[in-house]
């Protein structure tokens, strides 16, 4: 019986032969990531363990960007344990104000996760990495302080939903209508600890950016990991960033999938979640009159360069609405040096925008644009759980770059043909 993507990583990271759906098993790490939030409770489980050292101090990367610019002094607090365990054991990568940038748009730039890597982050959206054809998924803080301590975690090896993708996307359809549609679809626990498997002719449509937007949903579908077949725009990304050897892994012919759905990308509409669960999809011609008080764009799903491109396409020449807050947050100082040389931030700032240093700021409902009482948001975020951005009688819409851009515009959800 042949073995998918996820499972062949897993199998030769277990220095095992093959691998079957439920078997559990103990896998070397290539990278242990935590955060902010997640890193101190780690910290402190490490020091009760008893450890007294790190496995490899360059396979462990800190990042500082949920409450940073820390925003209060109990943030404050946190981020100083995490710098100082840094310092104590000599981890290399960390990252802080000034270098750090949104975790999951940073590790990829950076060149520290590759394709065929085994990967655990204190944090459910390191799924991400799976669009470099990575097995990665997030762990709670106390695996994560086993992981640093010895460089192994235990999975329980999980079965696969097959997604063939064909066609090309339409004009302002990116990846995040993709992966809401697919969301939509199957629903919130849809591939409840299973590997989600993109693979198909389809994939040349996507850009990598496309592709870490979708791969970083997979977890809002209940999934284990998503990962997407490597082919040569994957290589290309990879080959300035990553300095060391990787391996590529493709699914068997006769691998075993629980489903296999075939997604035409030509068919997908732009999709916007309504409140209060990435499931509850519509596209936007069903979406209806819905006003708005603030729009976020921004986010490790959809902070990346071409997320900004296509924001500033739309926002060129125009005024957010009166009554609107626009956020722009770039995901990385690279990117937000990217998007400056480029022109991107001289068009946001003169629209009407807020343009913010790298942070997670409002997605977790930490800072940065919190809603009141009432208020509705369409951000390019991941999730819209109740009071996810704020108050809990607050609203958020999770929409791709263009639609909010447009929205921000309007003043309501809006398709972009509304306004180009």
């Amino acid at each position: 019986m042949g073995m998918t993507m996820t499972q062949k990583i897993l199998a030769a990271h277990a220095g095992l032969k093959e691998v079957k759906a439920g078997q559990l098993i103990n896998c070397k790490l290539d990278l242990v990531l935590g955060n902010d939030v997640t890193t101190p409770v780690a910290v402190n489980e490490f020091s009760k363990a008893g450890f007294s050292d790190v496995f490899d101090n360059e396979k462990i990367a800190l990042v500082m960007d949920h409450f940073t610019p820390n925003k209060d002094i109990k943030a404050a607090t946190l981020t100083k344990q995490c710098r100082e365990f840094a310092g104590k054991y000599s981890v290399k990568n960390y990252f802080d104000v000034g270098d750090m940038g949104i975790e999951h748009a940073l590790l990829p730039e950076k060149g520290l996760v590759a394709s065929g890597e085994c990967i655990i982050g204190a944090d459910s959206h390191t799924c991400t990495y799976g669009a470099l054809g990575a097995f990665s998924t997030g762990v709670g803080s106390t695996d994560m302080a086993a992981g640093m301590a010895t460089g192994y975690a235990w999975f329980k090896v999980p079965s696969a939903i097959k997604f063939n993708l064909t066609g090309k996307l339409r004009k302002w359809v990116s990846g995040k209508d993709v992966i809401l549609h697919i969301i939509g679809m199957i629903g919130v626990d849809g591939a409840l600890y299973k590997s989600m498997e993109f693979s198909g002719e389809g994939l040349a449509s996507l850009s990598m950016d496309d592709r870490f937007s979708m791969a970083n949903m997979a977890i809002e579908a209940g999934a284990k990991n998503g990962i997407f077949e490597v082919d040569e725009l994957t290589k290309a990304y990879q080959k300035d960033r990553v300095n060391r050897e990787y391996t590529i892994y493709k699914a068997d012919e006769d691998a075993v999938y629980d489903e296999v759905f075939d997604i035409d990308l030509s068919e997908i509409k732009s999709t916007v979640a309504f409140p209060h669960l990435p499931e509850n999809t519509r596209t936007i011609d069903e979406v209806g009159d819905v006003e708005i008080d603030q729009v976020v764009i921004g986010s490790c799903t959809n902070g990346r360069f071409e997320d900004l491109q296509t924001a500033a396409e739309i926002l060129k020449g125009r005024k957010v609405s009166d009554h609107v807050r626009c956020i722009v947050i770039p995901a990385t100082q690279k990117i937000y040096l990217e998007a400056m040389k480029a022109g991107f931030i001289e068009i946001f700032i003169n629209a009407g925008c807020a343009v913010s240093t790298p942070t997670c700021g409002p997605c977790l409902g930490g800072h940065m644009g919190i809603l009141a009482k009432g208020e509705r948001a369409v951000a390019t975020t991941n999730r819209n759980f109740v009071g996810r951005m704020g108050h809990p009688e607050s609203e958020v819409y999770l929409a791709s770059p263009a639609i909010a851009a447009a929205s921000a515009i309007t003043g309501k959800i809006s398709d972009v043909n509304e306004i180009m």
